[in-house]
């Protein structure tokens, strides 16, 4: 085997330039397509500095500001976010494993599991947070930037400054997402320092008009406590689960040298830290505005911050909104960017990413103009969780059935226009994971979910509570391992089917196209090549 697949477990060392290399201005020239390990220049350190130096701003910060918009008091808001953070934590430490072993993003990696077009799936979930997010980032930036225009000079609100506000924003990230992953994980690391100890400073400013005591309006958006409670909960777990589907965008450029501990140990610690931590920054300056009076659940977040500040902190206040906005976007436009070009093949990555980042902007300003933001977002949060959790779920269990081992060039069939190979299965859907997600996802979305906008049978037979996600996961994990103990997969999608692992096959066939050296056929029990036709794909055993 290949010195980038047997020494996986060997650290580089970060302070070594010859093993991490960061290149500033340089484009991107990956879009999805596989990324040879030798390419690969990240570590897992850096999907710390992603997670966290990317949250610490007016989007994340927002959601802290729902539990006391929704009438919590904010013990039960602080509450309500350790325990999403955790548990949202956990969901999504897993989802760094895949980039490094596939050298592509997660959406077309699940391809493995749901099928070539049954991929298409994650491409869904990522493309709905990330343009979601970033709109959220544009918007509290550019609110960030209107309040602090405000104080500074006294202009007015007006539609006319928002429009250019969040236009000045819109161009400043279309301009990092273009040019990749190496300026945005730049950004991402400057973020960490300087918003951090912007935040930080915020934490004193704001302490004396904080009361641990508040008790909230008890005006409950779900009519009680409970209900309410749990949703404040889902939406920031919702929250942190939402970057499962676009963790393999940073992974995937990551060598297999670095170990699995590592990568877990940086995607939790970035989930439950460096996400939550910024959602709890949000609740508690939410709470000191609430308990000042400059803020309630009617006011924007950003505006009754802005009021509460002292003149000399606005500053500050206006780096968290525009810098750390500008990051968090870049982001998730990144993520969208790249995926719309796995499916839409005409479309390059920096194509792709213009049109991401012209949907994101397009949002904002419909946001803008549609009075029940509040409620819209929670809602979305809400049923995009039962959407994106069992998706975890069965990408989790698909990857311990599959103990970890993918077809690196099969899972690219999709992106080339092909069809066949080992991931096809049935008229490209794997039924033994779409069927259990599908089904679980839609009894957790219609039977027990409680929104703003409807509230379903089994919610209403439960006081209101909303358990959407929680059942649409049960489902998908009990089933989808049903499934595969009544219907085996194909033994060539796994590792012991071969004489030799068809990965190695693939690398050395296109070391001998770089280097001109004709190409040997190599076999083994199931073929070790990576021919997609005739590659048998339902009738192998």
């Amino acid at each position: 085997m290949s010195k980038a697949l047997t020494q996986h477990t060997t650290e580089l060392d970060p302070r070594d330039p010859a093993d991490i290399e960061d290149r500033l201005l340089e484009v991107e020239k990956f879009g999805v397509e596989h990324i040879p390990d030798e390419e690969r220049k990240s570590r897992p350190l850096n999907l710390f500095f992603i997670l966290h130096g990317s949250c610490i701003t007016f989007s994340l910060f927002i959601i802290g500001f729902f539990p006391l918009a929704f009438g919590l008091s904010w013990w039960a808001s602080f509450s309500a976010v350790a325990v999403g953070s955790l548990a949202g934590g956990l969901l999504l430490a897993p989802m760094g494993l895949f980039g490094p072993r596939t050298g592509t993003n997660n959406p077309v990696t699940s391809g493995a599991h749901f099928g070539i077009l049954g991929r298409l799936i994650g491409t869904f979930l990522e493309a709905s947070f990330s343009l979601a997010f970033a709109a959220l980032s544009i918007w509290t930036g550019g609110d960030a930037l209107v309040s602090c225009l405000k104080a500074w000079v006294g202009v007015g609100d007006s539609t006319l400054l928002r429009v250019v506000c969040y236009g000045v924003l819109s161009v400043i990230v279309t301009v990092i997402s273009v040019v990749g992953h190496d300026l945005m994980l730049r950004v991402q690391r400057f973020m960490i320092p300087t918003a951090g100890l912007f935040a930080i400073i915020g934490v004193f400013v704001f302490a004396g008009d904080f009361d641990s005591g508040y008790r909230g309006t008890h005006e409950y958006a779900l009519g009680t406590f409970w209900p309410t409670w749990i949703l404040s909960m889902i939406l920031v777990l919702s929250t942190v689960t939402s970057y499962g589907s676009y963790a393999g965008d940073w992974s995937r450029h990551i060598s297999r040298r670095f170990s699995d501990r590592s990568i877990l140990t940086n995607m939790f610690l970035g989930g439950f830290l460096g996400m939550g931590l910024p959602i709890l920054w949000g609740a508690f300056t939410a709470a000191a505005t609430f308990s000042a009076g400059t803020g309630n659940a009617d006011t924007p977040y950003v505006f009754g911050l802005a009021d509460l500040s002292p003149n000399w902190y606005l500053p500050l206040l206006l780096y968290l909104g525009l810098a750390s906005g500008t990051a968090q976007a870049v982001i998730n436009t990144y993520g969208t960017g790249l995926d719309t070009s796995s499916f839409i093949p005409r479309l390059t990555r920096i194509q792709a990413t213009f049109v991401a980042c012209a949907v994101a902007t397009i949002l904002v300003y419909l946001g803008y103009f549609y009075s029940g933001i509040i409620d819209a977002v929670s809602t979305a949060l809400s049923l995009l969780a039962c959407f994106s959790v069992s998706w975890i779920v069965a990408m989790i269990i698909g990857f311990v059935h599959r103990k970890g081992w993918y077809i690196q060039d099969d899972l690219q069939v999709f992106n080339r226009g092909e069809k066949g190979g080992r991931y096809w299965f049935h008229h490209g859907l794997n039924w033994r994971a779409t069927g259990p997600w599908l089904f679980g996802t839609a009894v957790g979305m219609f039977g027990f979910t409680n929104t703003a906008w409807f509230t379903s049978p089994g919610s209403k037979w439960l006081d209101g509570a909303d358990i959407g996600f929680a059942v649409s996961a049960l489902i998908t994990a009990v089933l989808y391992p049903i499934m595969l103990k009544a219907f085996p997969e194909p033994r060539n999608v796994f590792r012991d089917y071969y004489d030799e692992d068809p990965n190695e096959v693939f690398h050395r066939e296109r070391l001998a196209l770089r280097d001109g050296e004709p190409i040997t056929a190599s076999g083994g029990k199931g073929g070790g090549g990576v021919t997609l036709e005739p590659v048998p794909t339902e009738g192998a055993r």
